[in-house]
């Protein structure tokens, strides 16, 4: 008998194009999970009407007048829906120590740079400005330093002469919706798990994170 689907909570702030790569990879087998939530600490962020419309049971949280009454309603909201796992995707909020310790080991966040590299935000634009040939997104689990938990898969792009930052941005995200859903299937079936606060894939501690090259694939 095979075991049950994970239920997969997603948190999320804007537009929701990875959430909807999460969902349809849960639809389409990718992902041994069933999505039972998508909450964002914004109550008309686009990614919650998409989430509904994919049939995704959702949760906007009032704005908060702090951070501590933020983290009050996603704890709400997530302990109602008992997820096993959960995924931030383009949730746009610093999360506390207490928050990031409640769910330890199960909670994974998709960063746009190649970590440790480009912490924070705006990175498609600081890497135009710095200069570099390459750039990507990271999967990582979630850890009380900001973008700094253990990087599990990162994808790698080629930054190209006369790039844009809209245009490396596009092409950064294809990769996320690529590797994402495969991070996230490795822990539905037991591949990836996380053990002596560490994450280990297929039974090996993982020293540094695996890489999905795609410098030399047509991305938009």
């Amino acid at each position: 008998m095979s075991a049950a689907p994970l239920r997969l909570a997603i948190l999320l702030s804007g537009r929701g194009s990875n959430m909807q790569a999460l969902v349809r990879a849960c639809e389409d087998g990718r992902i041994a999970a069933r999505p039972v939530l998508a909450v964002s600490d914004r109550s008309e962020a686009l990614g919650l009407l998409r989430a509904q419309q994919l049939g995704v049971p959702t949760v906007g949280v009032p704005r908060a007048t702090d951070a501590a009454e933020l983290e009050r309603g996603l704890t709400a909201a997530l302990d109602a829906a008992q997820p096993d796992v959960i995924a931030l995707a383009g949730f746009m909020r610093i999360l506390s120590g207490e928050f990031v310790a409640r769910y330890r080991g199960r909670m994974l966040n998709i960063h746009p740079s190649l970590l440790p590299a480009y912490r924070g935000l705006h990175t498609h634009r600081r890497v135009l400005a710095a200069g570099e040939r390459e750039h990507g997104a990271s999967v990582h689990f979630v850890s009380r330093e900001l973008d700094g938990g253990p990087v599990v898969l990162q994808s790698k792009v080629a930054v190209l002469s006369g790039d844009s930052e809209a245009a490396l941005a596009a092409r950064v995200l294809a990769t996320e919706h690529v590797i994402y859903p495969q991070a996230l299937g490795w822990f539905a079936t037991g591949r990836l798990t996380w053990h002596d606060d560490a994450p280990w894939l297929d039974g090996e501690r993982l020293s540094k994170p695996l890489v999905e090259d795609f410098r030399a694939t047509t991305l938009p």
